[in-house]
């Protein structure tokens, strides 16, 4: 399948966490290990160098950009997986991140306008044919509360015309803001070549169940570019099969199940303050599971939120049918070798 059908197809993309040591220096031997785990899970993709990776690995000082795209380049080479780098920043900087994932070989790139807010609608287009002009485009529509801008309908609209666009991460943890996005797209005339996938990890599983109609027939979001299934990826993949599985009637327990996945993600994303602690959530869950060493961010303040650890401990408790600890358990070392 060329790059559209895989995308169409549904998968499973976790956002790729980094990896620190003790010093809040790269962990080569665990950032491998953490994209042997997603492979090894099922996931049909991988997104590196985006917000659960940690924007600041771009600071001069850091300079962790091409390190962690590289590393994860290398562990998927050879194996028949979507690979999509994060580019941000405003056109000097998106220009510079967009070659550099094409020259390592990343098959698209999830183009973040969280840097340009005042930026028109008709620059915002023009950026992002830019980016297209260099390598395949997965729009983005980020959260409000982690940096994002409201994008209207028209900004999709237009941005549908690109013929480089393949795909679309729809995330902005707000239920009109995601029906204007499936509705630009279903009146777009472009269902058939570009792909939607869910990026609400608040909203996951509603969204892979839900037919949208607008009235000139039906549209599916195909799959998940998530922070959430950088944990648990083996029931992710489980889950989008279930969702993918299902045709006229839903059965009541998928919806059960939908309530324990957000309810599971809101101790790891800690909405409770303000998303504060969603990074090293997701870092808590893959040390409990023995992946990395620690929690620790290249922010020093970032941090588990008080409270946070508990109501981890508690959802872990809730729902250990969400998790896959035992998988893990059983490759671990040779996953760490």
């Amino acid at each position: 399948m060329d790059l559209r059908e895989k995308l169409r197809s549904g998968l499973v993309i976790p956002a790729h966490p980094l990896a620190l040591n003790s010093k809040r220096k790269l962990d080569e031997h665990r950032q491998r290990a953490l994209t042997r785990y997603y492979l090894a899970s099922g996931a049909g993709g991988i997104a590196v160098a985006v917000h659960t990776t940690q924007f600041t690995i771009r600071d001069p000082k850091i300079a962790l950009l091409e390190p962690v795209l590289s590393l994860a380049a290398e562990e998927c080479r050879g194996r028949d997986v979507v690979k999509i780098a994060g580019v941000c920043g405003k056109s000097r900087q998106a220009t510079a991140e967009a070659q550099l994932a094409a020259i390592l070989g990343y098959d698209a790139v999830l183009l973040s306008l969280a840097d340009l807010k005042q930026e028109s609608i008709p620059q915002l287009i023009e950026h992002a044919r830019s980016i297209a002009a260099i390598i395949p485009v997965v729009g983005f529509y980020l959260q409000a509360a982690v940096g994002g801008r409201v994008l209207p309908y028209e900004f999709w609209r237009q941005f549908l015309e690109i013929e480089n666009v393949v795909a679309i991460k729809v995330a902005p943890f707000n239920r009109y803001h995601t029906v204007e996005v499936v509705r630009a797209l279903a009146q777009s005339g472009r269902s058939g070549e570009v792909a939607l996938y869910t990026g609400n990890d608040d909203n996951i599983l509603n969204d892979l169940l839900t037919e949208f109609n607008f009235g000139a027939g039906s549209i599916r979001i195909a799959g998940g570019l998530l922070g959430h299934w950088a944990v648990w990826t083996k029931m992710a993949v489980l889950h989008l099969g279930l969702a993918k599985s299902q045709s006229e009637q839903i059965p009541c327990e998928l919806l059960t199940l939908a309530q324990q996945i957000t309810d599971a993600n809101a101790a790891i994303f800690d909405p409770a303050h303000g998303f504060r602690g969603c990074i090293p959530g997701i870092h808590e869950v893959l040390r409990r599971l023995g992946l990395l060493e620690g929690c620790w961010c290249l922010d020093p303040d970032e941090e588990l939120s008080p409270g946070q650890s508990q109501e981890i401990d508690r959802v872990c408790k809730s729902y250990p049918h969400l998790q896959d600890d035992a998988f893990v358990q059983e490759h671990l070392d040779e996953w760490l070798r």
